[in-house]
């Protein structure tokens, strides 16, 4: 599982899909959420606002799972 570090309280899911380097554009987001391919917390998320905080889990379709933390990105 890769851990995302985040430096505020949250992170909006659009903006953490790029971060993670799953999508590069906001419109490639917004397509792979619409498809389904995006679980948060083990439940499908279609909504690019949705907020994200330390401790979250999201699974994307293909790139694999990944954890919010709070502060860079590491490897685990």
């Amino acid at each position: 599982m890769k851990k995302i570090l985040i430096h505020s309280g949250y992170i909006k899911l659009d903006q953490f899909l790029k971060l993670s380097d799953c999508v590069s554009t906001g419109g490639m987001a917004k397509a792979l959420l619409q498809e389904g391919h995006v679980l948060v917390n083990g439940e499908v998320e279609e909504r690019r606002g949705r907020k994200l905080y330390p401790g979250d889990q999201i699974e994307v379709q293909d790139n694999g799972t990944f954890q919010v933390e709070g502060g860079g990105v590491k490897e685990e």
